[in-house]
């Protein structure tokens, strides 16, 4: 009889073990983030191939799906990763699976976070995403309608080039910056000029004189026309042999994945924290001038041959000698620390190698510039 019993409890707990390894469907909880509650959603799913899925919704922030870039279980133990925005969550499920006690890590310090499995009857309501902008005439050469330029608070951190709403914005950028993004350049592909050039530091907001959301090529001819109208750029260029950064194949093929949004999508390529760049509908020759621009100290160059718009995420520990223009270095995440080097990224997680070479390159030199003109 004992026998019996001790199968018969066994029996007893095998569904709730099943299901407490399910964790498809959606998972929401309130992040206190300083003085704001956010609330979260994470909608779980599976493949084809049985493997997790999932994205994550900040209800309170849009809207806007993010996707999940891996869930991953062992046992009770859940992770998300949100490379994307540099973020992760690490739990654990409880008995009848129906809530996940854990953490938000998004930075140095982490963030207690509890999970409830939605139901139909506590699911919160999800705003609907704004309908994605309509493109702009791929033979448009817009301007800025209007540009408001406005120095940068002196406690930003990083920079940055983006779209919001209608609108095209620098965050945090000096003029060097400026050149370095507009004609595809590295600060050591730039000379003369005045200190404050680099020094003083702007953020810059402005309307597309035509129709629709520019891509990337027509956001900078944008830049390009503001400098010579605000700043009073003027240059000349010059051939210099330079110690630059080249991007190869592989001993392999790539690991890079094929993206299939429309050409005309500003690509992503933001980093959520130095050493971590989430790339999402990036071509080669894009991904090497935010690299250049961002992260070396030397001129990067694209020698794969590799076409078309790819998503990768690209994981590695800075050196010294990476992100110096970014100043001083916020603290990072404990997992930080256990990325590798940076050529050894590309070669494990790209397929790709970076190696060092000289090559003649462009240099700008600047003859005029002059501080912005009153908006």
């Amino acid at each position: 009889m004992k026998i019996l019993s001790l199968l018969l409890s066994a029996f007893a707990l095998l569904p709730g073990a099943l299901h407490a390894q399910n964790l498809t469907g959606d998972w929401q909880g309130t992040l206190k983030a300083g003085p704001r509650d956010l609330r979260v959603v994470f909608k779980i799913s599976r493949n084809p191939d049985e493997t997790l899925k999932a994205q994550m919704i900040s209800v309170d922030q849009g809207g806007q799906p993010i996707p999940v870039s891996s869930v991953t279980q062992n046992g009770p133990g859940v992770k998300l990763k949100v490379d994307l925005i540099g973020g992760s969550f690490e739990g654990a499920l409880n008995a009848d699976a129906t809530s996940l006690s854990g953490t938000w890590t998004q930075g140095p310090a982490p963030l207690p976070l509890t999970l409830a499995r939605a139901t139909p009857q506590t699911a919160w309501a999800i705003p609907e995403p704004p309908p994605p902008p309509k493109a702009m005439a791929a033979d448009a050469d817009p301007a800025f309608e209007v540009a408001t330029i406005k120095p940068s608070r002196p406690e930003t951190q990083g920079r940055g080039f983006t779209m919001r709403g209608g609108q095209v914005m620098t965050i945090n950028t000096s003029v060097s910056n400026l050149i370095s993004f507009a004609y595809d350049l590295h600060d050591r592909q730039i000379s003369g000029g005045p200190a404050w050039m680099e020094s003083d530091k702007f953020d810059i907001t402005g309307k597309p004189d035509a129709p629709g959301q520019p891509n990337l090529l027509q956001m900078k001819a944008m830049v390009r026309k503001l400098l010579a109208d605000r700043f009073q750029l003027k240059f000349h260029m010059e051939k210099k042999e330079l110690s630059v950064y080249a991007i190869v194949p592989g001993k392999a093929a790539h690991k890079l994945t094929k993206n299939t949004t429309s050409t005309n999508a500003i690509p992503s390529l933001m980093f959520p924290r130095l050493g971590m760049l989430p790339a999402r509908n990036a071509t080669l020759a894009e991904f090497a001038q935010v690299m250049q621009s961002a992260a070396l100290d030397r001129p990067v160059v694209d020698q794969t041959g590799l076409q078309g718009r790819y998503d990768f995420t690209l994981t590695w520990t800075p050196d010294e000698f990476q992100f110096t223009s970014f100043g001083p270095r916020p603290p990072q995440p404990a997992e930080a620390a256990t990325a590798p080097d940076l050529f050894t990224a590309f070669q494990e997680q790209l397929g790709l190698k970076l190696e060092g070479k000289k090559a003649p390159a462009d240099v700008l030199v600047v003859d005029r510039a002059e501080k912005p003109s009153e908006n």
